[in-house]
């Protein structure tokens, strides 16, 4: 892996509404130690300008014209140069998709001047490549497991790594995540998750849920011979009929 401390970091701005594209360049140009060296206003110019300048650090919108921010960062994967990518947009339900595209920080519109100074210093600290070294937890294939998950939580996003995770629940639309005590909602479908995460590890105990092995401090038959999941949390969750069978012929 690489790393830099180089001053300035080259910034390249990629955002279709020039409002916000002046107050991120406004930004950038009152920190001395960032350089900016191009504003695009679609993604197709973003992914041109990327390659043509290789800008350390990029500043991206996911919804533009021609090429969404994600599309972007997807072609920029072959790549040579690996710029770091902070994502900033009004949309919550790309952050999954963002991370495991390697963005170093995802920046919920509107957001303060003192959070994204954060997401500089973040992206100094964590960014693949070109500002301090790779994330070795996300530099994976695509059929990888999951390794992280951003949540939004109070206005703000930030990554869980999954062995935290004690199990899911699906509501709705929504993943609630249970992690050390709280509940957090992501706006993914629990099938999302089950596609994703590591089968050794996370097993899928009825059609709503989802338990991490690791979490489980003991397995019960009920009256119905299905196994309970006792959580270490206290939660107890049944296992369906198919589910505890094929648990039961995996015990030693």
């Amino acid at each position: 892996m690489t790393v830099i401390s180089k001053d300035p970091v080259r910034v390249l701005i990629a955002e279709d509404e020039p409002l916000a594209a002046e107050a991120l360049a406004d930004w950038v140009a009152q920190m001395p130690s960032l350089q900016l060296v191009a504003t695009c206003g679609d993604g197709a110019s973003a992914l041109a300008q990327i390659r043509a300048l290789q800008p350390d650090l990029v500043l991206m919108d996911i919804q533009m014209p021609v090429l969404t921010g994600l599309q972007v960062a997807q072609a920029l994967a072959g790549d040579a140069h690996q710029p770091a990518v902070i994502f900033t947009t009004a949309y919550d339900e790309h952050a999954l998709t963002a991370f495991e595209l390697h963005a170093v920080d995802y920046l919920l519109k509107p957001f303060t001047h003192e959070r994204f100074v954060e997401a500089i210093r973040h992206a100094r600290r964590e960014a693949p490549g070109a500002l301090s070294g790779a994330v070795d937890a996300l530099q994976a294939a695509d059929d990888a497991p999951l390794v992280r998950v951003l949540v939004r939580d109070q206005g703000r996003i930030f990554p869980i790594h999954v062995d935290a995770i004690e199990h899911l629940r699906s509501d709705t639309k929504y993943t609630a995540l249970a992690v050390k005590g709280r509940s957090y909602l992501v706006r993914l479908p629990l099938v999302t998750f089950e596609q994703k995460l590591d089968p050794g590890k996370f097993v899928k105990l009825h059609r709503s849920c989802i338990v991490n092995l690791d979490h489980v401090e003991s397995l019960t038959p009920d009256e119905n011979s299905q196994l309970v999941a006792r959580m270490t949390d206290g939660t107890l969750i049944t296992a369906n009929r198919d589910v505890s069978k094929r648990l039961r012929e995996q015990s030693i």
